[in-house]
Protein backbone atom coordinates (compact mmCIF):
# COMPACT_ATOMS: atom_id res chain seq x y z
CA UNK A 1 0.00 0.00 0.00
CA UNK A 2 1.56 3.37 -1.02
CA UNK A 3 1.91 5.99 1.69
CA UNK A 4 2.48 9.68 2.22
CA UNK A 5 5.52 10.31 4.39
CA UNK A 6 6.21 13.36 6.51
CA UNK A 7 9.72 14.53 7.43
CA UNK A 8 10.41 17.26 10.00
CA UNK A 9 12.67 20.01 8.66
CA UNK A 10 13.43 21.77 11.93
CA UNK A 11 16.71 19.98 12.52
CA UNK A 12 20.01 21.46 11.48
CA UNK A 13 20.45 18.47 9.19
CA UNK A 14 18.53 20.55 6.62
CA UNK A 15 20.06 23.96 7.31
CA UNK A 16 22.69 25.97 5.43
CA UNK A 17 25.52 23.76 6.65
CA UNK A 18 23.73 20.71 5.32
CA UNK A 19 23.34 22.35 1.92
CA UNK A 20 27.07 23.12 1.88
CA UNK A 21 27.82 19.49 2.71
CA UNK A 22 25.52 18.37 -0.12
CA UNK A 23 27.54 20.48 -2.55
CA UNK A 24 30.76 18.97 -1.20
CA UNK A 25 29.39 15.42 -1.46
CA UNK A 26 28.36 16.00 -5.06
CA UNK A 27 31.71 17.60 -5.93
CA UNK A 28 33.68 14.68 -4.50
CA UNK A 29 31.65 12.37 -6.74
CA UNK A 30 32.33 14.55 -9.77
CA UNK A 31 29.07 16.49 -9.96
CA UNK A 32 27.95 20.10 -9.72
CA UNK A 33 24.62 20.95 -8.10
CA UNK A 34 22.50 23.66 -9.68
CA UNK A 35 19.12 25.02 -8.58
CA UNK A 36 16.27 25.65 -11.03
CA UNK A 37 13.12 27.57 -10.15
CA UNK A 38 10.05 27.07 -12.32
CA UNK A 39 9.70 25.29 -15.62
CA UNK A 40 12.92 24.48 -17.47
CA UNK A 41 12.84 22.97 -20.97
CA UNK A 42 16.17 21.16 -20.64
CA UNK A 43 15.22 19.46 -17.38
CA UNK A 44 11.74 18.60 -18.68
CA UNK A 45 13.11 16.91 -21.80
CA UNK A 46 15.70 15.03 -19.74
CA UNK A 47 13.04 13.74 -17.36
CA UNK A 48 10.70 12.71 -20.17
CA UNK A 49 13.50 10.74 -21.82
CA UNK A 50 14.89 9.01 -18.73
CA UNK A 51 11.53 8.32 -17.06
CA UNK A 52 9.16 7.63 -19.98
CA UNK A 53 5.52 7.23 -19.11
CA UNK A 54 5.79 9.54 -16.11
CA UNK A 55 4.47 13.06 -15.76
CA UNK A 56 7.39 14.07 -13.54
CA UNK A 57 8.40 16.93 -15.85
CA UNK A 58 5.04 18.55 -15.12
CA UNK A 59 5.53 18.18 -11.37
CA UNK A 60 9.11 19.48 -11.48
CA UNK A 61 8.00 22.52 -13.46
CA UNK A 62 5.38 23.36 -10.83
CA UNK A 63 8.04 24.23 -8.26
CA UNK A 64 11.82 24.17 -7.97
CA UNK A 65 14.49 21.52 -8.41
CA UNK A 66 18.11 20.82 -7.65
CA UNK A 67 19.90 19.07 -10.49
CA UNK A 68 23.24 17.28 -10.54
CA UNK A 69 25.41 17.78 -13.62
CA UNK A 70 28.59 16.18 -14.87
CA UNK A 71 30.40 17.73 -17.83
CA UNK A 72 27.42 20.00 -18.37
CA UNK A 73 24.93 17.13 -18.71
CA UNK A 74 22.14 16.40 -16.26
CA UNK A 75 22.60 13.20 -14.27
CA UNK A 76 19.79 13.49 -11.71
CA UNK A 77 17.26 15.80 -10.11
CA UNK A 78 15.20 16.32 -6.96
CA UNK A 79 12.16 18.55 -7.22
CA UNK A 80 10.54 20.38 -4.33
CA UNK A 81 7.92 22.98 -3.48
CA UNK A 82 5.46 22.17 -6.27
CA UNK A 83 2.22 24.12 -6.10
CA UNK A 84 -1.15 23.55 -7.71
CA UNK A 85 -0.88 19.78 -8.13
CA UNK A 86 -4.30 18.12 -8.31
CA UNK A 87 -3.48 14.52 -7.42
CA UNK A 88 -5.99 12.95 -5.05
CA UNK A 89 -3.38 11.98 -2.46
CA UNK A 90 -2.40 15.64 -2.03
CA UNK A 91 -5.90 17.02 -1.38
CA UNK A 92 -5.73 16.74 2.41
CA UNK A 93 -2.47 18.70 2.39
CA UNK A 94 -3.44 21.68 0.26
CA UNK A 95 -4.37 23.82 3.24
CA UNK A 96 -1.26 22.86 5.23
CA UNK A 97 0.93 25.94 4.96
CA UNK A 98 3.62 24.25 7.05
CA UNK A 99 4.22 21.28 4.70
CA UNK A 100 5.91 21.52 1.31
CA UNK A 101 5.95 18.80 -1.33
CA UNK A 102 9.17 16.90 -2.01
CA UNK A 103 9.63 15.12 -5.31
CA UNK A 104 9.73 13.72 -7.82
CA UNK A 105 13.32 12.56 -7.48
CA UNK A 106 15.32 10.56 -9.99
CA UNK A 107 18.85 9.62 -11.02
CA UNK A 108 19.83 8.42 -14.50
CA UNK A 109 20.67 4.73 -14.46
CA UNK A 110 24.34 5.28 -15.30
CA UNK A 111 24.77 7.53 -12.24
CA UNK A 112 23.01 5.49 -9.58
CA UNK A 113 25.12 4.45 -6.62
CA UNK A 114 27.44 7.43 -7.08
CA UNK A 115 26.29 9.37 -4.02
CA UNK A 116 24.57 11.98 -6.17
CA UNK A 117 21.15 10.89 -4.92
CA UNK A 118 21.99 11.65 -1.29
CA UNK A 119 23.28 15.09 -2.21
CA UNK A 120 20.20 15.97 -4.24
CA UNK A 121 17.80 14.66 -1.60
CA UNK A 122 19.45 16.78 1.07
CA UNK A 123 19.59 19.86 -1.17
CA UNK A 124 15.89 19.64 -1.97
CA UNK A 125 14.89 19.28 1.68
CA UNK A 126 17.12 22.24 2.51
CA UNK A 127 15.26 24.15 -0.19
CA UNK A 128 11.94 23.40 1.47
CA UNK A 129 13.24 24.54 4.85
CA UNK A 130 14.66 27.71 3.31
CA UNK A 131 11.17 28.40 1.90
CA UNK A 132 9.77 28.39 5.43
CA UNK A 133 8.23 24.92 5.59
CA UNK A 134 8.42 22.95 8.83
CA UNK A 135 7.74 19.61 7.17
CA UNK A 136 8.41 17.87 3.88
CA UNK A 137 5.56 15.82 2.47
CA UNK A 138 7.00 12.90 0.49
CA UNK A 139 3.95 11.64 -1.39
CA UNK A 140 2.93 8.35 -2.95
CA UNK A 141 5.89 6.26 -1.78
CA UNK A 142 5.48 2.57 -2.52
CA UNK A 143 7.44 -0.46 -1.32
CA UNK A 144 9.05 -1.27 2.01
CA UNK A 145 12.58 -0.65 0.73
CA UNK A 146 11.82 2.85 -0.51
CA UNK A 147 9.90 3.76 2.64
CA UNK A 148 12.82 2.52 4.75
CA UNK A 149 15.28 4.54 2.65
CA UNK A 150 13.38 7.77 3.25
CA UNK A 151 12.98 6.98 6.94
CA UNK A 152 16.74 6.43 7.28
CA UNK A 153 17.86 9.43 5.22
CA UNK A 154 15.27 11.99 6.29
CA UNK A 155 13.69 10.73 9.50
CA UNK A 156 10.32 10.59 7.71
CA UNK A 157 7.41 8.69 9.20
CA UNK A 158 4.20 7.42 7.63
CA UNK A 159 1.52 10.13 7.72
CA UNK A 160 -1.21 8.14 5.97
CA UNK A 161 -1.86 5.26 3.64
CA UNK A 162 -3.19 6.17 0.20
CA UNK A 163 -4.73 4.29 -2.69
CA UNK A 164 -4.40 4.65 -6.43
CA UNK A 165 -7.88 3.19 -6.88
CA UNK A 166 -10.37 5.57 -8.50
CA UNK A 167 -13.92 5.34 -9.71
CA UNK A 168 -14.35 3.90 -13.18
CA UNK A 169 -14.87 6.71 -15.65
CA UNK A 170 -17.08 6.38 -18.73
CA UNK A 171 -15.08 6.96 -21.89
CA UNK A 172 -15.66 7.15 -25.63
CA UNK A 173 -12.88 6.49 -28.13
CA UNK A 174 -12.83 8.24 -31.50
CA UNK A 175 -10.60 6.64 -34.13
CA UNK A 176 -10.22 6.71 -37.87
CA UNK A 177 -7.84 3.92 -38.85
CA UNK A 178 -6.41 0.56 -37.87
CA UNK A 179 -7.20 1.13 -34.22
CA UNK A 180 -3.98 -0.18 -32.66
CA UNK A 181 -4.11 2.37 -29.86
CA UNK A 182 -7.82 1.83 -29.33
CA UNK A 183 -7.21 -1.91 -29.11
CA UNK A 184 -4.42 -1.40 -26.59
CA UNK A 185 -6.66 0.74 -24.37
CA UNK A 186 -9.44 -1.87 -24.55
CA UNK A 187 -6.99 -4.62 -23.65
CA UNK A 188 -5.61 -2.65 -20.70
CA UNK A 189 -9.14 -1.93 -19.50
CA UNK A 190 -9.99 -5.62 -19.71
CA UNK A 191 -6.84 -6.44 -17.72
CA UNK A 192 -7.90 -4.00 -14.99
CA UNK A 193 -4.95 -1.68 -15.59
CA UNK A 194 -7.04 1.38 -16.45
CA UNK A 195 -10.03 2.71 -14.50
CA UNK A 196 -12.27 3.17 -17.51
CA UNK A 197 -15.55 1.83 -18.80
CA UNK A 198 -15.32 2.30 -22.56
CA UNK A 199 -18.93 2.90 -23.54
CA UNK A 200 -18.38 3.19 -27.28
CA UNK A 201 -15.83 3.33 -30.07
CA UNK A 202 -16.81 5.68 -32.89
CA UNK A 203 -15.06 5.88 -36.26
CA UNK A 204 -15.56 8.20 -39.22
CA UNK A 205 -14.79 5.30 -41.58
CA UNK A 206 -17.00 2.21 -41.59
CA UNK A 207 -13.95 0.09 -42.46
CA UNK A 208 -11.80 1.34 -39.56
CA UNK A 209 -10.04 -1.42 -37.66
CA UNK A 210 -10.92 0.34 -34.40
CA UNK A 211 -14.52 -0.85 -34.88
CA UNK A 212 -13.37 -4.47 -35.13
CA UNK A 213 -11.37 -4.03 -31.92
CA UNK A 214 -14.46 -2.68 -30.17
CA UNK A 215 -16.63 -5.59 -31.28
CA UNK A 216 -14.01 -8.09 -30.15
CA UNK A 217 -14.11 -6.53 -26.67
CA UNK A 218 -17.89 -6.34 -26.47
CA UNK A 219 -17.95 -2.55 -26.78
CA UNK A 220 -20.51 -0.68 -28.85
CA UNK A 221 -19.02 0.15 -32.26
CA UNK A 222 -20.50 2.72 -34.60
CA UNK A 223 -19.45 4.53 -37.75
CA UNK A 224 -20.41 8.18 -38.08
CA UNK A 225 -19.38 8.94 -41.64
CA UNK A 226 -19.55 12.33 -43.30
CA UNK A 227 -21.40 11.98 -46.58
CA UNK A 228 -19.99 15.12 -48.07
CA UNK A 229 -22.15 15.07 -51.20
CA UNK A 230 -25.39 15.01 -49.22
CA UNK A 231 -24.61 16.60 -45.87
CA UNK A 232 -23.21 19.89 -44.65
CA UNK A 233 -20.30 19.98 -42.26
CA UNK A 234 -22.54 21.49 -39.60
CA UNK A 235 -25.04 18.65 -39.96
CA UNK A 236 -22.29 16.07 -39.67
CA UNK A 237 -20.83 17.74 -36.61
CA UNK A 238 -24.24 17.71 -34.97
CA UNK A 239 -24.62 13.98 -35.70
CA UNK A 240 -21.19 13.28 -34.25
CA UNK A 241 -21.92 15.26 -31.11
CA UNK A 242 -25.20 13.40 -30.73
CA UNK A 243 -23.50 10.02 -31.13
CA UNK A 244 -20.90 10.82 -28.47
CA UNK A 245 -23.45 12.39 -26.13
CA UNK A 246 -25.59 9.26 -26.22
CA UNK A 247 -22.77 7.39 -24.46
CA UNK A 248 -22.61 10.01 -21.65
CA UNK A 249 -18.80 10.06 -21.47
CA UNK A 250 -16.73 11.68 -18.77
CA UNK A 251 -13.67 11.38 -21.01
CA UNK A 252 -13.27 11.39 -24.79
CA UNK A 253 -10.09 9.88 -26.26
CA UNK A 254 -8.93 10.75 -29.77
CA UNK A 255 -6.73 7.82 -30.80
CA UNK A 256 -5.88 8.38 -34.43
CA UNK A 257 -8.98 10.48 -35.08
CA UNK A 258 -8.42 12.35 -38.37
CA UNK A 259 -11.26 14.86 -38.35
CA UNK A 260 -11.19 18.36 -36.90
CA UNK A 261 -13.69 18.85 -34.11
CA UNK A 262 -15.86 21.97 -34.01
CA UNK A 263 -15.96 24.38 -31.05
CA UNK A 264 -19.40 23.04 -30.14
CA UNK A 265 -17.91 19.57 -29.59
CA UNK A 266 -15.23 20.89 -27.22
CA UNK A 267 -17.78 23.00 -25.36
CA UNK A 268 -19.90 19.88 -24.82
CA UNK A 269 -16.95 17.57 -24.02
CA UNK A 270 -14.12 19.63 -22.51
CA UNK A 271 -12.41 16.51 -21.14
CA UNK A 272 -11.16 15.43 -24.56
CA UNK A 273 -7.60 14.14 -24.97
CA UNK A 274 -5.68 13.57 -28.18
CA UNK A 275 -2.72 11.34 -28.99
CA UNK A 276 -0.23 13.06 -31.28
CA UNK A 277 2.87 11.36 -32.77
CA UNK A 278 5.53 13.93 -31.94
CA UNK A 279 7.37 15.42 -28.98
CA UNK A 280 5.32 18.56 -28.35
CA UNK A 281 6.55 21.57 -26.36
CA UNK A 282 5.03 22.09 -22.93
CA UNK A 283 4.27 25.69 -23.85
CA UNK A 284 1.45 25.49 -26.43
CA UNK A 285 2.28 28.93 -27.78
CA UNK A 286 5.76 28.08 -29.07
CA UNK A 287 6.66 26.35 -32.33
CA UNK A 288 9.93 24.70 -31.31
CA UNK A 289 10.82 22.16 -28.66
CA UNK A 290 14.09 21.29 -26.94
CA UNK A 291 14.96 17.60 -27.37
CA UNK A 292 16.79 15.53 -24.72
CA UNK A 293 20.15 16.06 -26.44
CA UNK A 294 19.57 19.85 -26.45
CA UNK A 295 18.71 19.84 -30.15
CA UNK A 296 16.04 22.39 -31.01
CA UNK A 297 13.45 20.86 -33.34
CA UNK A 298 10.17 22.13 -34.78
CA UNK A 299 6.95 21.33 -32.96
CA UNK A 300 5.49 18.98 -35.54
CA UNK A 301 1.78 19.62 -35.23
CA UNK A 302 -0.94 18.61 -37.65
CA UNK A 303 -2.05 15.44 -39.40
CA UNK A 304 1.30 14.45 -40.92
CA UNK A 305 3.77 14.75 -38.05
CA UNK A 306 5.69 11.56 -38.88
CA UNK A 307 6.04 12.44 -42.56
CA UNK A 308 7.03 15.97 -41.63
CA UNK A 309 9.68 14.70 -39.20
CA UNK A 310 11.32 12.68 -41.97
CA UNK A 311 11.12 15.51 -44.49
CA UNK A 312 12.64 17.94 -42.01
CA UNK A 313 15.43 15.49 -41.17
CA UNK A 314 14.96 15.98 -37.43
CA UNK A 315 16.62 13.42 -35.13
CA UNK A 316 13.70 13.18 -32.68
CA UNK A 317 10.07 12.21 -32.80
CA UNK A 318 7.87 10.91 -29.99
CA UNK A 319 4.36 10.67 -28.61
CA UNK A 320 2.36 13.27 -26.69
CA UNK A 321 -1.10 13.24 -25.17
CA UNK A 322 -2.71 16.64 -24.74
CA UNK A 323 -6.03 18.31 -24.11
CA UNK A 324 -7.88 19.20 -27.30
CA UNK A 325 -8.51 22.88 -27.98
CA UNK A 326 -9.67 24.81 -31.00
CA UNK A 327 -6.01 25.36 -31.96
CA UNK A 328 -4.60 22.19 -33.52
CA UNK A 329 -2.30 20.25 -31.16
CA UNK A 330 -1.87 23.22 -28.81
CA UNK A 331 -3.65 21.99 -25.70
CA UNK A 332 -1.96 21.38 -22.35
CA UNK A 333 0.26 18.30 -22.46
CA UNK A 334 -0.41 15.55 -19.91
CA UNK A 335 2.36 13.13 -20.91
CA UNK A 336 5.02 13.18 -23.61
CA UNK A 337 7.77 10.74 -24.55
CA UNK A 338 10.71 11.66 -26.82
CA UNK A 339 12.08 9.04 -29.18
CA UNK A 340 15.05 9.10 -31.59
CA UNK A 341 14.02 8.71 -35.22
CA UNK A 342 16.80 6.17 -35.63
CA UNK A 343 17.04 4.40 -38.98
CA UNK A 344 13.40 4.83 -39.99
CA UNK A 345 13.14 6.29 -43.49
CA UNK A 346 9.42 6.00 -44.22
CA UNK A 347 6.37 7.19 -42.30
CA UNK A 348 5.24 3.58 -41.98
CA UNK A 349 8.54 2.47 -40.44
CA UNK A 350 8.56 5.47 -38.12
CA UNK A 351 4.97 4.70 -37.11
CA UNK A 352 6.02 1.20 -36.02
CA UNK A 353 8.92 2.66 -34.07
CA UNK A 354 6.70 5.19 -32.30
CA UNK A 355 3.82 2.84 -31.50
CA UNK A 356 5.19 1.43 -28.18
CA UNK A 357 5.76 5.00 -26.98
CA UNK A 358 2.17 5.83 -27.98
CA UNK A 359 0.84 2.92 -25.94
CA UNK A 360 2.85 4.04 -22.92
CA UNK A 361 1.91 7.70 -23.28
CA UNK A 362 -1.82 7.01 -23.63
CA UNK A 363 -1.92 4.72 -20.59
CA UNK A 364 0.04 7.22 -18.48
CA UNK A 365 -2.13 10.13 -19.59
CA UNK A 366 -5.32 8.27 -18.67
CA UNK A 367 -3.88 7.50 -15.24
CA UNK A 368 -2.84 11.08 -14.65
CA UNK A 369 -6.25 12.31 -15.80
CA UNK A 370 -8.04 9.90 -13.44
CA UNK A 371 -5.74 10.76 -10.51
CA UNK A 372 -6.54 14.44 -10.96
CA UNK A 373 -10.33 14.02 -10.82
Amino acid sequence: MPVNLLAALGEERFGLAALARAHDTAARAGYVLRRIDGSDDQLAAWIDFHFPGSWWSYEAGAGSAWIGERDGRIAGFAAFGARGLKFRWLRAWRERADAGVFGPFGIAEAHRGSGLGDALLTAALCGLRESGYRFALIPAVGGDALIAMYAHRTGATVAEEISYETERFRAVILASGAGTNARNVLERVRAGALSLDVAAVIANDARAGALDAAREHGVEASAVVWERARETRAAYDARLIGAVASARPQLVLLLGWMHLLPPAFLARFPETLNLHPSFLPLDPAVDEVLAPDDTVIPALRGAHALRDALRAGVPWTGASVHYVTEATDRGAVLVRIPLPVGEATTPEALRERVRPAEFLAVEAAIRRWSFER
